[in-house]
Parts: structure tokens; sequence; C-alpha cells
């Protein structure tokens, strides 16, 4: 996935109110852009750090651009933009990056599924059945080591996914966590249990009950991001 146009460079100010975000531009200029993240961003910014962030040139727009991607305090690139983790998924499938979901005869977004009301990010058609996975960003990584862990914050909803995941595996219809490690340098993916317990109990649930746990990484520079190779998953 390409950034088109390429990406302008400047430093953070500060981040408040969770989507909005100070700049500084290269060029000196004082910038408000939107923050598209939700979570805590731990590990992910600090005050003073390089960004990157694409401008935008709709007269109709709020804010002049959205924060893509962040120079973190261990030196790592992280794309922050979580509403980018999907289309890269869907990028790697539909371009074969993803072997273990290889073969699929139609893809769907956003399907309605489970008990709880939820909507699985994708459903892959194979001739043996049907494939869902849900997507997860990760851009939480920490000093001195190259395991990044997922979630940056309590994540009910997380859960609540996981649950719906493992009802479909218990069925025996295919289900599939997959992790999009949005952060460079990192090797393995494992779950943040010092942050969300509960989570972490619900991801070894779900992997007792049947549910195929993946985590992929990605390449990322300024002028694109894409999905390139399996990390290892640490439970």
């Amino acid at each position: 996935m390409r950034f088109d146009p390429a990406l302008e460079e400047g430093r953070l100010l500060k981040r408040y109110k969770r989507f909005l975000a100070d700049i500084e531009t290269a060029a000196g200029e004082h910038l408000t852009i939107h923050c598209p993240n939700t979570g805590s961003m731990l590990n992910c910014m600090s005050e003073g750090c390089r960004v990157w962030f694409s401008r935008s040139s709709d007269p109709k727009r709020k804010l002049p651009g959205t924060w893509e991607i962040s120079e973190t305090p261990q030196g790592r690139l992280a794309c922050v933009n979580t509403a980018r983790a999907n289309a890269l998924v869907e990028e790697a499938l539909r371009g074969g990056v993803i072997p273990e979901l290889a073969g699929f005869q139609g893809l769907k977004r956003e399907v309605a599924y489970g008990q709880e009301n939820s909507r699985a990010d994708f459903r892959l058609d194979f001739a043996e059945g049907a494939a869902f996975v849900e997507v997860k960003s990760v851009t939480l990584g920490f000093d001195g080591t190259p395991v990044a862990a997922f979630p940056d914050a309590v994540t009910l909803r997380g859960s609540k996914h996981l649950r719906e995941l493992a009802a479909l595996a218990r069925e025996g219809v295919r289900a599939v966590q997959l992790y999009c490690v949005n952060l460079s340098g990192i090797e393995a993916v494992r779950p943040a249990e010092e942050i969300d317990p509960a989570y972490a109990v619900a991801l070894r649930e779900a992997v007792k009950a049947g549910v195929q746990v993946l985590a992929y990484g990605v390449e990322l520079t300024r002028e694109e991001v894409r999905v390139t190779r399996r990390l290892e998953v640490r439970l």
C-alpha cells in the first residue's frame, strides 16, 4: 500500500482528546491533525518525536491531515493509523502473502456473525467452507526485546471477538485471529497480560477451542507499508 501523496514529516508537540495531535512540520507550520488511533498508543510516541502525516486537500475537512507513522521511543517506526490494518491485510490476502489463508474463492468484509452481534473483518470462502478472520493492529513494543504485545489498553471488544471466534471453532467453523504488526523491528507477538489479563485468558481459551492465531509483520517507510512476513506467536 503506497502513500499517495508521499507522507510529510513533522515533530509531535502533543496528543490530546484521543483524536487530536499538534505537530510542527519540517517547514515550521504548526498544525492540528487527526489521530486515527483509539488506543493508548503506549510506547508509540514521545514529545518531540518524529511523525509522518498525510495532508488532505479536501476543503470540507476540519483538520488538514492525518497522523500515519510515529517514531517510537525505542527507535522503531509504528503505523499508528489503525484504519490501515484491514486494508493491508486484504491486500496481503489477495496477493497471496499469507499462505495459511491462500486459495479462497471469495472475500467479504464486515460480515455479521456470532451470538454477541459481532462483525468479522473478513469472511473467506473456500471450497471446504468459510473462514472468519478478525484483524488486530499491533503497535506496542518495548525496550530491549523484539517481542510486541497486544493490546495497549484494556479491550472488552477484543475479548468479545475472541469469544465469538471460539464459539465458531467449537462448531467446526474455521476461525482465525490475525495480528497485523504495524511496528518495525519485531520478531514475535504475545498477549499483553500485564495490561489486560482478561484478554490474555480469552486468547488462550480461544486457542484451546481451535481458533487459529497468526501474526504478520510489515515493511514500513514513508512511501509505503505492506505486509511481508510471518511472525512468531507466543502464548
